[in-house]
């Protein structure tokens, strides 16, 4: 898939909606011990790229150092569900301080005053240095139960009316 393709997948009006709106990201890498992992994460984007902060010593550092492919889903709860599939390389880098996208990351999911402005003190309190993994995507799918379904129901389907 060329980054033409994915950047339309984005920019159709659900994956904004899921890009932009309060779900957390379902992140899927490989940890050291080649176990698969997977971990709700706040994010957001740069460039056409999905990025997220962590704690330098958190386990998925080291993990996406020693292999950088993973897959991520942002999606709904709500019916019928929106679902955002998304694969790509990570890129791990020291951030002295706090990234402005993290605070804004935060913002999403905090309407809140109060709430964000005790949750940005907090952060502003512990944190001096951050990692920032950025995911340069390499493929994109939207499921949005209206326009697109998954390939092996439209499979079915195309089957089950060909008789």
């Amino acid at each position: 898939m060329n980054q033409q393709q994915i950047a339309e997948i984005l920019a159709k009006p659900y994956a904004q909606q899921l890009l932009n709106g309060p779900e957390p990201a379902r992140f899927a890498y490989d940890g050291l011990d080649g176990d698969p992992r997977v971990i709700p994460i706040g994010f957001w984007m740069e460039c056409e790229k999905l990025v997220m902060a962590t704690v330098p010593k958190a386990a998925k550092v080291a993990a996406l150092r020693k292999n950088p492919k993973v897959a991520l889903t942002i999606d709904t709860g709500a019916f019928p569900p929106k679902v955002l599939l998304l694969r790509g390389t990570a890129e791990v880098a020291l951030f002295d301080g706090i990234p402005e996208g993290y605070l804004t990351a935060g913002r999403k999911v905090m309407a809140d005053e109060e709430q964000y402005a005790g949750w940005l003190a907090g952060v502003r309190g512990l944190y001096d240095e951050m990692v920032v993994i950025t995911v340069t995507l390499t493929w994109a799918k939207l499921l949005d139960f209206e326009t697109t379904i998954p390939k092996a129901v439209d499979d079915l389907i195309q089957a089950k009316a060909a008789g």
